[in-house]
């Protein structure tokens, strides 16, 4: 007798939808709006939201989605390391060993890097009045007038907090992008040596 049953689906729409929406937000970012600006302010903090309804979403989600299904193990990930040098092929209902780790290395970077970008912007603004696109979307002005310092004074305790901020803030988004080619590349190696679509499974209607 024929089988007609569907295949179960492997990523459900909350993870496709935060998988894809944090990387509409970095490519935005990265590429469009300029730093600093009303844009990147808020797109910060949607990336927020969608990290903290992804982790959420690990506690409480479908099967598949939950950290008790690819919870961390670097000795696994070592054995899935020398499996695929031995050219040996598992399936895994979620994430295989490898990315698992990718996965919550990810998720821990992109916390810094909300985390510092938050502390150094404060609460997104409000907008007032009427802005074109092109302001939106670039840098931010510098503070005007010289002589005004906060209540530190120049090069005080404050001042110093934001520098270290920043330089958290650089850091991690740089190591950030260094995830994703890697991310990417273990992506297309996975799908060339399983041939699983590894990719349309986290599509809209994909499996």
């Amino acid at each position: 007798m024929e089988n007609t049953a569907k295949p179960v689906r492997k990523w459900d729409p909350i993870v496709k939808l935060t998988h894809w929406g944090v990387a509409l937000v970095i490519v935005s970012n990265a590429l469009i709006v300029g730093e600093g600006s009303i844009a990147h302010i808020y797109a910060g903090y949607f990336l927020a939201a969608l990290i903290a309804l992804r982790l959420l979403w690990g506690l409480i989600g479908s099967a598949n989605a939950r950290f008790s299904a690819f919870p961390p193990n670097p000795v696994a990930a070592l054995g899935h390391a020398r499996d695929i040098v031995a050219g040996r092929k598992e399936a895994h209902a979620s994430h295989n060993p490898l990315g698992a780790l990718m996965a919550y290395a990810l998720w821990a970077c992109l916390l810094v890097v909300i985390g510092s970008g938050i502390a150094m912007a404060g609460a997104p603004p409000a907008i007032t009045t009427p802005v074109s696109v092109s302001q939106l979307v670039s840098e931010g002005e510098e503070e005007e007038g010289e002589g005004e310092h906060d209540e530190y004074g120049e090069g005080g305790e404050e001042g110093e907090g934001e520098e270290i901020f920043e330089e958290v803030h650089e850091i991690a988004v740089n190591l950030l992008y260094i995830l994703i080619f890697l991310h990417i590349g273990g992506v297309a190696l996975e799908t060339a040596r399983s041939g699983r679509r590894t990719v349309t499974a986290m599509l809209p209607g994909g499996r």
